[in-house]
């Protein structure tokens, strides 16, 4: 059994463990509360720009863009989001299985062919401990999520896609629904389904019916419909990228949150065991004095 000192110096070694982890909590909370305005306050947005997007498409409405044309997978690009630091629970490690899975999919084509895009600084060690080599370093996004970035990366996929460098272009990512709640999302991104995007369309008007206004679809578009949806297409991937760097960040936060305060739950808990054994120990010690006291006056 340890002895008194000892059990009294690891207590004062948790306490300081969980002045950390609670000081620690406080600033992932406060980080987490201005992410999720954000990530909130974009959601509404990209769902509009992807209604305009699907008010203009006809049922019968032919679009021919770059970035809609589906070809046979010889070269496959992977965006994928992790965090530069760590201490957030498992969000790193759910996406790093999730991208070797994805890469376990692509086995069939040469290193070389799959090119990997890391956000953030956990996963691009991975990326790197995994021999390939990283398509840049984006480790800046991860922490600050900046449109012109996001614009610049968005851009650099969306031309080696219509330059028919990459045939594929997929994303990793965590999607942000609550603090208790990410979901770690696989999702194309490149060619742009404008039938999915239909769908989801469809189905948020349905879940949120009465948000949504009727449109009256009686009008002219100059110089076309067709023209109008390959000049939006752009717009839409590029918002795209910046929703997922947005959703990927609040996630992080969530997820370190939530990481602190189960730490310094445990460490509560670990306090009083370690308490109720140091005083079961000053008890035992008290006891045996007496004892020995008692047995000396006896004699």
């Amino acid at each position: 059994m340890a002895s008194l000192k000892e059990v009294k110096n690891r207590i004062g070694s948790v306490k300081s463990t969980r002045q950390i982890t609670s000081a620690m909590k406080m600033v992932a909370s406060a980080k987490l509360h201005k992410a999720q305005d954000r990530v909130l306050s974009m959601y509404p947005y990209q769902q509009k720009l992807n209604e305009i997007l699907v008010n203009f498409m006809g049922n019968d409405l032919s679009v021919q863009s770059p970035y809609t044309e589906v070809r046979p997978v010889t070269k496959v690009a992977v965006l994928v989001f992790s965090s530069n630091s760590s201490l957030c629970g498992a969000f790193n490690l759910n996406v790093v299985k999730a991208l070797e899975r994805t890469l376990d999919e692509y086995r069939s084509l040469k290193k070389e062919d799959v090119l990997i895009y890391p956000v953030g600084r956990k996963i691009e060690e991975t990326v790197r401990k995994m021999g390939y080599t990283p398509q840049g370093s984006y480790q800046a996004m991860a922490d600050k999520p900046s449109f012109t970035e996001a614009y610049k990366l968005a851009g650099q996929l969306m031309d080696e896609f219509a330059a028919g460098h990459v045939d594929r272009v997929e994303l990793i990512y965590h999607h942000f629904k609550s603090m208790g709640t990410q979901v770690l999302t696989r999702e194309p991104f490149l060619p742009i389904d404008l039938n999915k995007i239909r769908q989801e369309v469809q189905k948020n008007i349905a879940e949120n019916v009465k948000d949504f206004p009727t449109y009256n679809q009686d009008y002219i578009v100059e110089p076309s419909a067709e023209e109008l949806i390959v000049a939006l297409l752009p717009k839409v991937l590029c918002q795209k990228i910046f929703t997922v760097l947005q959703d990927s960040n609040a996630s992080e936060h969530a997820a370190r949150t939530i990481a602190m305060q189960t730490a310094t739950d445990n460490a509560n808990e670990l306090i009083q065991d370690l308490t109720k054994q140091y005083n079961k120990g000053r008890q035992q010690a008290i006891t045996n004095e007496l004892l020995d006291i008692i047995g000396g006056s006896m004699k």
